[in-house]
């Protein structure tokens, strides 16, 4: 103790010390796992950097070359690019155009008249289409009064239109069918041929609403389709075009009956013999022998006889005046046609010109995607 109070001074410094020391020691042992932290931090920061170098384009070095600057330039050139191409695009009016204020019946009334007017349409441009063919909206005509969504329905009654128009007037041959997507409770009911699998795609700019055309037509009427969709002032983006021969088979008329195509053959005469005629010349050329063919072709006889012979035994006429003149009194049948039969598969052409296009009936099918650009903050 006395020891103590000699170095009183020297004591309380050690214990200061001591307390220092113990709270530097506790400090270090808390801040180590910050120290971890940062490290990983720096070195994630230094792999970024090195990646940064290695791009190319280089990011540049800040004074000759300053790549994100310019990447920023070409930003504010996109969006005012985007704003540009968005007054060029006009948006497809719904039928009816009355937003959320749309009833059942005003749906039900502008369903029922766009239609007849697609129908109508039709008929006058020679499109052939199913028989009371809804495009698309059958399920919406069955169930007029109790349809759910009718925004979105106004709104795809009103792109339909629009396709169908194009469609009318390339006059394409016939419509088969036209698909959407289903936006309505009664959808899951209607008929699967009216609908995609398909759902809608949005992304920052727009929403992209998939349609799936099918129709027959020949080359010339594709090609105005095609031009009809790039020409036209909505946003319609074809996304895929599927082109193969069309099938034979039964055609539909403007009234919807089926018409079977009957092939056409050259018609084909058959003499009958008459009395004192010899049977075998009443027969037709594919029915002769070559001999036979020869004596009738040059007047020959069965037996080699002369020509005048021939002519007797042919038509049945005496070596007479009378028998002369009671045969040019009777009427005279024509010679015989042979049919005319298509050249075999594969076979060579013969003479004369060929035909340098021998255009088929396409079957057709467009997958389609209306752009409808979302409201711009």
């Amino acid at each position: 103790m006395n020891w103590i109070k000699r170095n009183l001074w020297f004591v309380c410094g050690g214990a200061v010390a001591l307390l220092l020391m113990l709270g530097a020691g506790y400090y270090t042992w808390t801040r180590l796992d910050r120290n971890a932290k940062a490290r990983e931090e720096l070195n994630a920061a230094y792999e970024e950097l090195k990646r940064l170098n290695n791009l190319n384009p280089h990011p540049g070095d800040g004074k000759k070359v300053d790549n994100i600057k310019l990447a920023r330039q070409q930003q504010a050139e996109l969006r005012a690019f985007l704003e540009k191409a968005a007054g060029r695009i006009e948006r497809i009016a719904p039928i009816p155009d009355l937003g959320t204020n749309l009833t059942r019946a005003e749906y039900a009334s502008a369903l029922r008249l766009t239609v007849a007017q697609l129908q109508r349409d039709a008929t006058n441009n020679s499109v052939v289409l199913p028989p009371n063919y809804s495009f698309s909206f059958e399920a919406q005509r069955q169930r007029a009064f109790e349809v759910a969504n009718l925004t979105g329905l106004a709104t795809q009654l009103g792109e339909v239109k629009a396709i169908c128009d194009i469609l009318n007037r390339a006059k394409i041959n016939s419509l088969l069918s036209i698909r959407r997507e289903r936006v309505s409770q009664e959808d899951n009911a209607g008929p699967p041929t009216d609908y995609l699998n398909v759902p809608s795609e949005t992304n920052e700019l727009a929403v992209l609403t998939p349609y799936e055309i099918s129709f027959q037509s020949f080359g010339a009427e594709l090609a105005a389709v095609m031009a009809g969709f790039a020409n036209s002032p909505h946003g319609i983006l074809v996304r895929s075009v599927n082109v193969r021969p069309a099938a034979i088979g039964p055609i539909l008329d403007p009234s919807g009956f089926a018409v079977t195509p009957q092939p056409f053959t050259q018609p084909y005469f058959q003499p009958q013999p008459r009395p004192g005629m010899d049977p075998r010349l009443a027969r037709g050329p594919g029915e002769m022998s070559e001999s036979e063919q020869f004596r009738q072709r040059y007047g020959t006889g069965p037996g080699g006889g002369s020509s005048a012979d021939a002519f007797r035994q042919r038509y049945g006429t005496g070596g007479g005046k009378d028998s002369l003149m009671s045969r040019y009194q009777q009427p005279v049948a024509p010679p015989p046609v042979a049919p005319v039969a298509a050249p075999p598969t594969g076979a060579a052409p013969r003479g004369g010109l060929q035909p340098m296009l021998d255009e088929r009936q396409l079957d057709v099918t467009i997958v389609v995607r209306i752009v409808k650009l979302l409201p711009r903050n």
